[in-house]
């Protein structure tokens, strides 16, 4: 496959992403792929864009602003933001020659996000996403015992005041920022190596921008286009009870793939090959079918 450089604009800002088309080329339906909360679509994105474009799909990944080649706040994570960022890749590809039509593919926290873009775009034709969150505050206060939640509420408004008077707030390492999961925080040490990628560390607005983010109020808007909700039994960075909110909310058709006995990071290949290959088989099933 040969893949081309992508560049597109959101609110004026630049948007650095990748379009690669599927092996044959012509006139194919297209898969937006949204990165996540980490912004390190280098290191999980590759084989999810191998494999879709084998199977027949154009795709565009690219980095929200402030992340990888993209302009815009250093790893400042606004969903209201990254919804505009999916919705101008959308747009880009419906204006190439190549493109039928556009569905949506959202990893993680970028599943939240391209839940609300499907349902104001009713260009996207349909939506799958991956261990996505459907309640921002319910996500990150399952990440925190209630008294460590009070301490960080008590940040968050100095944070506030800090950012108010000067312009700038503080940063956190990741994992600070973000804790992972009992079950997932090995991954970070192996696979996701945020500090290595973003030493400067995320700003920590970015959880109170997260709580002020609903995906699950929108999902409903998403019907009668069809919707793949794939996420593990034992994740416990993004718990499986965010895919069961999710899906109480949506229309139909929609779908609900659990997958037994496994964490956030085991869907992706670099961290669990196996599993990854069960999660594409279920995504090309659902994409060859929506995208008939």
């Amino acid at each position: 496959m040969t893949s081309q450089a992508a560049t597109f604009y959101a609110d004026g800002i630049r948007l650095a992403g990748t379009f690669t088309p599927t092996t044959g080329g012509g006139v194919r339906p297209a898969i937006v792929c949204v990165h996540g909360y980490t912004g390190r679509k280098e290191t999980y994105m590759p084989s999810f864009v191998r494999d879709l474009t084998a199977a027949g799909f154009h795709t565009l990944d690219f980095y929200h602003r402030g992340f990888g080649d993209s302009d815009g706040t250093p790893r400042r994570v606004d969903p209201e933001e990254q919804v505009r960022d999916i919705l101008a890749a959308r747009i880009w590809l419906s204006a190439r020659d190549d493109v039928s039509q556009v569905a949506v593919m959202g990893l993680s926290h970028g599943g939240g996000a391209s839940i609300k873009a499907t349902a104001v775009d009713l260009e996207i034709v349909a939506l799958a996403t991956v261990g996505a969150p459907g309640n921002g505050e319910r996500w990150h206060r399952s990440k925190r015992t209630p008294e460590e939640w009070d301490a960080f509420q008590a940040e968050l408004a100095a944070d506030r005041v800090t950012r108010a008077l000067t312009g700038e707030g503080r940063t956190l390492p990741y994992q600070e920022m973000s804790p992972p999961g009992p079950a997932e925080r090995e991954a970070f040490k192996t696979m996701y190596k945020t500090e290595d990628a973003y030493p400067d560390g995320y700003p920590i607005e970015n959880v109170e921008l997260a709580c002020g983010f609903n995906a699950e109020d929108w999902v409903g808007q998403i019907s009668p286009r069809p919707l793949l909700l794939i996420h593990g039994e034992k994740d416990t960075m993004v718990r499986h009870v965010e895919a069961e909110n999710i899906l109480a909310r949506a229309g139909v058709p929609k779908e609900l793939h659990t997958i037994p006995d496994i964490n956030h990071a085991e869907v992706y290949e670099p961290r669990n090959p196996a599993v990854y290959a069960g999660v594409i088989k279920k995504l090309l099933e659902f994409y060859n079918g929506a995208l008939a």
